[in-house]
């Protein structure tokens, strides 16, 4: 094996030949050979080895394998030097072998060492994007699992670092159609990763782009499949592929599919729901759901079927006053729990949908289940006129740090909530009910409001509902409803939809039940 002194020699042969260095292939056979020598050999060949790479085609092979040894060596130092210089054998044929190397020294967990190769893919992919890419998804698809995480977690933060010039329409079609690939056997954090990569990239912002990706969630999601509640990985799979399609739907892409499915399948089981996510309140994060995509529903096949099972669902939550003695008093039953949050859900969907069947409540349902449902609003509307009340009394005056505070916080939030329950409610009091006005969902942020809506918020401050249908004696609003302590949890309106992980096995790995995994993957 060669010495400092002979490596140098045969350095300055190749050197001084300048353009003929490819002449002298015993001179770089030499430097190769450095591979095998001591720490400071090792070093010399590290930095020699790329420098005259490309005068020596036909030592490609060889010279690529001496710099992947260097690359696994012991000494942390000889490492680094070998993995900065491997941009320089990124050329031609051989940049995807190079990508593929760089990819698995992803799995690095010395941080110097693992910010080079993080560089050094960068550096390549100015050089060949597509050629990059084949490397980093060739791995992705048949690499070990930490590095299979780490090369996905690389697309996710780096790609849209990179310039237009780099990220191609036709680099863009090459990563959605590898992910497609991919898409067939991930996690639910892989899966969620995958969507920010792809609605990230620029030929999906298009309304067809947008389509295309609700299309692949709506795949992941398993719509045409039985759903089974009591399963959590089912159930988590449906929650987190409908908080990725969420984002997408607009009045040009429609929600109709996912909504369609969550009134047929998902309404009828709600109180069966299971999940993995620990302190996760399913039922209502599912409604939520519902509620936002609501908005966004095209013309629905089975609109009347479904808005029944809504509006039965709904009435569940929404109690029938209780019996009274006949001095007034209650007849011994507990006052119903009001729960605001499920209802705001299910009133705001109910809504949604009911504009596109206006006359379902006065047409399709008998005089004494509409006599019988108005009861329940306005028995749902005086309770929720003392709550409303309470709450503006204990926020009044206070502004700025006092209203960061927790509790405070939920009381914000409560209020939103019942406002917004207070302007639905008094639409469908309405003759025949209305559905014009127009909320934002207490858990969204607040959109710019033009004048008609301004009024429709400022309406929230009424005392309460026509009063059409009696509910008996008329009792002072305090013994009618008595807000429930600790109804409203520290969650309220602001669980965080990028939850990672949740899922059973391992670091997520969950969504089983789709036949033989390769790999042992579970989904």
């Amino acid at each position: 094996m060669p010495t400092v002194e002979e490596l140098y020699r045969n350095y300055g042969i190749l050197a001084d030949a300048t353009e003929t260095a490819g002449q002298h292939k015993d001179a770089y056979q030499v430097i190769l050979d450095g591979v095998k020598g001591g720490a400071k050999e090792k070093r010399l060949a590290a930095q020699f080895i790329p420098k005259f790479f490309k005068h020596f085609p036909e030592l490609a092979d060889s010279a690529i394998n001496a710099q992947l040894d260097l690359c696994e060596d012991e000494d942390v130092s000889i490492r680094r030097q070998a993995i900065k210089e491997l941009p320089q054998f990124a050329t031609g044929d051989n940049l995807p072998r190079v990508a593929d190397i760089l990819t698995q020294l992803l799995q690095s967990d010395d941080s110097a060492e693992f910010n080079l190769v993080n560089n050094a893919l960068l550096s390549i992919f100015k050089m060949d994007a597509k050629g990059t890419l084949g490397g980093l998804f060739s791995q992705i698809l048949q690499g070990e699992d930490i590095v299979r995480e780490r090369a996905i977690k690389f697309l996710s933060t780096k790609l849209k670092t990179l310039p237009e010039e780099v990220m191609t329409k036709e680099v863009e079609e090459f990563i959605l159609t590898e992910s497609k690939k991919v898409l067939e056997d991930v996690t639910g954090e892989e899966f969620n990763l995958f969507m920010k990569i792809l609605s990230g990239l620029k030929s999906l912002q298009t309304v067809s782009g947008r389509q295309q990706l609700v299309e692949l969630v709506a795949e992941q999601a398993d719509l045409e499949q039985t759903f089974n509640p009591s399963d959590p990985d089912c159930v988590d799979r449906l929650q987190q592929c409908t908080r990725q399609a969420v984002p997408l739907f607009s009045k040009n892409v429609h929600s109709t599919k996912f909504v369609t499915y969550f009134c047929e399948h998902v309404l009828p089981n709600l109180s069966s729901l299971t999940t993995s996510v620990e302190g996760l309140d399913i039922q209502l994060e599912v409604l939520k759901l519902l509620a936002e995509m609501s908005s966004f529903c095209g013309d629905m096949e089975k609109l009347e079927s479904n808005l029944k099972k809504l509006f039965d669902k709904l009435l569940e939550y929404m109690p029938l006053p209780p019996e009274e003695a006949e001095n007034g008093e209650n007849a011994g039953n507990e006052e119903p729990k009001l729960q605001f949050s499920h209802v705001e859900c299910l009133l705001y969907s109910f809504h949604q949908l009911g504009r596109k069947l206006p006359d379902f409540l006065t047409a399709k349902l008998n005089a004494e289940k509409l006599k019988d449902f108005k009861i329940r609003l306005q028995y749902f509307a005086r309770g929720l006129q003392v709550y409303i009340r309470q709450l503006r009394l204990a926020l009044q005056g206070k502004t700025g740090e006092a209203l960061k505070t927790e509790e405070n916080k939920i009381k914000v939030v409560a209020l939103k909530i019942t406002n917004n329950i207070n302007v639905l409610i008094k639409d469908l009091f309405h003759i025949p009910p209305s559905y014009k006005s127009t909320i934002t969902l207490s858990w969204k942020p607040v959109q710019k409001a033009d004048a008609s809506q301004k009024r429709a918020s400022e309406d929230t401050t009424s005392s309460s509902p026509p009063k059409k249908v009696s509910a008996g004696p008329k009792r002072d609003a305090r013994q009618i409803y008595n807000p429930p302590s600790g109804k409203y949890s520290s969650n309220l309106g602001s669980f965080s939809y990028e939850q990672r992980g949740g899922f059973r096995g391992g670091r997520g790995r969950g969504w089983g039940g789709r036949g033989n995994r390769s790999r042992g993957r579970i989904y």
